[in-house]
């Protein structure tokens, strides 16, 4: 086979040391403006490539230099220069090999849509030349004076915030509207526009070319970028991360001064402006820009500290290969050779940013999923969870298939498989469950007195926590109107009787006796109905039990309003606890099931309890706000019009108690309460919810 030629417009450039000590050089291929580092082998190699012979290469290698090459090693970065498309290519099987490969990397109209759904660049300007025309402009920003003056801006603008914290504080609160969040989006913009210009004059000032500048969308979610792909031609590492770090110290300058800004100016809308722009560079550089886990700003800046180019590659091979020999003990060397300690924290480095972008996908998939209608958006949200999760899943399966008669021999791949299977066994096997919630506990009768109208106390002879029996006054009002109304029935009523007594002796008045009869039985009804309303003024203890005053410090002679609460009466005989579980939780209990109750911050011992009822039908609100979660409970509850509506079906359950509650004297009192459940499977329970919520938000 004929030996292959390098492209002629590629440069070979000088770089930095490696970690090891060797030197280094940049492959540029100027067409793609992309960059190689290579080590001292491969430079080796393309020094003597005029011989035309993998076996002359090497053997002249190890002749003039202390490396020791085969020429399988000559070969294989032929292979790498062909896989990066660094070779001239000529010949008809060459142009088919350049065209099937152009063929995979085009893939499908199916394939082209997926891909550029998920990410995509729009190129916008070619910023070069203007930026070598402007480049006189900005001098002073990167000066040491620029740089004390800014310090100083910070520091005055940070005292006086301290200062005025409450102004600034509530300035932020109003923020949290329709026009609040326009102006912050418009500030981003303007703050994202100068991050990039940042990079683009500090890649200027090295003598690097920045070709383009535009937004990339990464999930239909808009982010600037600036190529400045050419820094890599610089050997001086400090060079490298002056340019990564250009942009964050672009916005954190902009924040020092909007924050000094903001201190001085008027009330208005530059005050405003200034605000904005302070917190919408603290909040973006530290959430966005500084994260080392995505491709932006601070992985950069990382990599190039490590000196580590392509470090979420090479950290995710390390740890895939940890993986493998963790699970089954291959024996295979690394991908790279690292220190112990380098390596340990590649892997965890690796772990982390999969763990980060896992939870960062599935936030994203949500959040496409709520912008769109119902069916789009839940095909875009598996079409999320198949890219990001499962395809990497399933390469990394790939490799064990090919791996698999080197796997099945290892005895530490028999030991993973078994502890797979227990794994596997914990979770689909039925166990006994355990719903722990918040209830309230509180006596089975109670009975609260309330003011029938407004009324005057003229009777209230029980002192407070005084037993009252049943079926005594507990106690007594008197109502103006009411005494009027008394009195006007009762004169009517004896009227009434007076004519009707008359009338049977009474010759004359005796045709009138039907008419008298039915006046007096009105009468006697509106008599009756009077009496019945005094028995409100004067209430009966249903039961026997203590009494407790809404305001001890009310005397005889006072005044109360209508429904006002006066008094509650309790039986302390027994008690029930009262909780809500929502529809996932209330399967897994049943009527007879056995509980414990522990009250909150009441040091006592936990109550035996049982479950005694379970309501059919999903509470439309909650009858306090006790067992709410901004009180404190377990309920997630919004609130509409006064009252506590649950966010999801939730079901009231009603627990007595078993034996002696001890030393409990308030009438209703919250803690923590644990059901022993049904056995039940742990991986049911995840798929029903899931399949419980794909068939609700699928519907129509």
């Amino acid at each position: 086979m004929a030996f292959p030629s390098l492209r002629e417009e590629l440069a070979l450039l000088p770089g930095p040391s490696l970690a090891d000590g060797q030197p280094s050089w940049s492959l540029h291929d100027p067409i793609r403006n992309q960059f190689f580092r290579i080590d001292w082998q491969s430079f080796e190699i393309l020094s003597r490539w005029q011989m035309a012979n993998s076996q002359a290469i090497a053997e002249d290698i190890c002749q003039s230099t202390t490396l020791q090459l085969e020429p399988e090693d000559v070969d294989a970065f032929i292979q790498f220069l062909g896989d990066n498309q660094l070779l001239r290519e000529v010949g008809a099987a060459n142009i088919r090999k350049l065209t099937s490969r152009l063929e995979a990397v085009k893939g499908s109209w199916k394939q082209w849509l997926l891909h550029h759904y998920l990410f995509f660049r729009v190129p916008i300007v070619k910023p070069d030349n203007w930026l070598n025309d402007t480049a006189k402009y900005v001098q002073f920003f990167f000066s040491p004076l620029f740089f004390k003056l800014t310090i100083a801006a910070l520091m005055i603008g940070l005292i006086e915030v301290a200062r005025d914290w409450e102004r600034f504080h509530s300035t932020l609160v109003d923020m949290f509207s329709w026009h609040g969040l326009v102006s912050y989006g418009m500030a981003l913009v303007v703050v994202k526009v100068l991050h990039e210009l940042g990079h683009a004059y500090t890649a200027k000032r090295f003598n690097c070319r920045v070709p383009v500048m535009g937004i990339a969308f990464l999930i239909l979610l808009p982010v600037a970028y600036t190529d400045t792909n050419e820094v890599w031609k610089l050997t001086d590492r400090r060079q490298r991360l002056k340019v990564a770090a250009a942009g964050v110290i672009t916005e954190l300058t902009i924040a020092a001064w909007a924050t000094l800004a903001w201190a001085f100016l008027p009330v208005g809308d530059l005050k405003s402006i200034a605000f904005i722009l302070a917190t919408t560079s603290w909040v973006a550089t530290l959430a966005i820009n500084v994260n080392p886990f995505m491709r932006f700003d601070g992985y950069f800046l990382l990599s190039d500290w490590l000196d580590m180019p392509n470090l979420h590659t090479r950290a995710f091979a390390l740890a895939r290969w940890s993986l493998r020999e963790y699970l089954f003990d291959l024996g295979e060397p690394p991908p790279e050779y690292f220190s112990r300690k380098c390596t340990r924290w590649l892997i965890i480095f690796a772990y982390a940013t999969w763990a980060y972008r896992l939870i960062l996908f599935f936030a994203i998939a949500a959040l496409v999923y709520s912008f769109f209608i119902k069916v789009v958006g839940i095909f875009l949200f598996i079409v999320e969870i198949v890219w990001f999760v499962l395809m990497p899943l399933y390469g990394e399966f790939k490799v064990w298939r090919q791996k698999w008669p080197l796997i099945r021999q290892q005895s530490q791949s028999r030991r993973s498989l078994f502890f797979c299977l227990i794994l596997l066994l914990l979770i689909s096997l039925p166990w006994p469950s355990r719903v722990v919630t918040s209830g309230v506990i509180k006596p089975e009768k109670v009975f609260t007195v309330y003011a029938p109208a407004g009324a005057q106390l003229v009777a209230n002879p029980w002192k407070e926590g005084a037993i009252v029996n049943a079926s005594e006054t507990i106690l007594t009002l008197a109502a103006p109107e009411l005494t009027k109304r008394w009195n006007i029935a009762n004169a009517y009523y004896i009227k009434s009787k007076a004519q009707l007594e008359s009338a049977t002796v009474d010759a004359d008045q005796r045709p009138n006796l039907q008419v008298l009869q039915q006046a007096v039985e009105v009468a006697q009804s509106e008599l009756d109905q009077v009496k019945a309303d005094m028995t409100q003024y004067a209430p009966i203890a249903p039961f026997t039990g203590a009494l407790y005053y809404a305001d001890p410090d009310l005397d005889v002679g006072g005044w109360v309003k209508y429904q006002e609460k006066l008094a509650t009466l309790v039986s302390k005989d027994k008690w029930i606890v009262e909780t809500y579980l929502d529809e996932e939780v209330i399967r897994r209990i049943a009527i007879g099931d056995s509980a414990l109750f522990m009250s909150d911050g009441r040091g006592q011992s936990a109550i035996k309890l049982t479950v005694v009822d379970i309501d059919q039908d999903a509470t439309r609100a909650l009858p306090s706000a006790l067992l709410s979660t901004p009180a404190g409970g377990s309920v997630m509850v919004r609130e509409q019009n006064g009252q506590w509506i649950p966010e999801v079906a939730s079901y009231r359950v009603l627990l007595s108690v078993k034996g002696d509650v001890g030393e409990l004297n308030d009438v209703v009192l919250r803690g923590q309460v644990i059901i022993r459940g049904n056995w039940a499977v742990p991986l049911m329970r995840y798929i029903r919810s899931a399949l419980t919520l794909i068939w609700r938000e699928a519907g129509v």
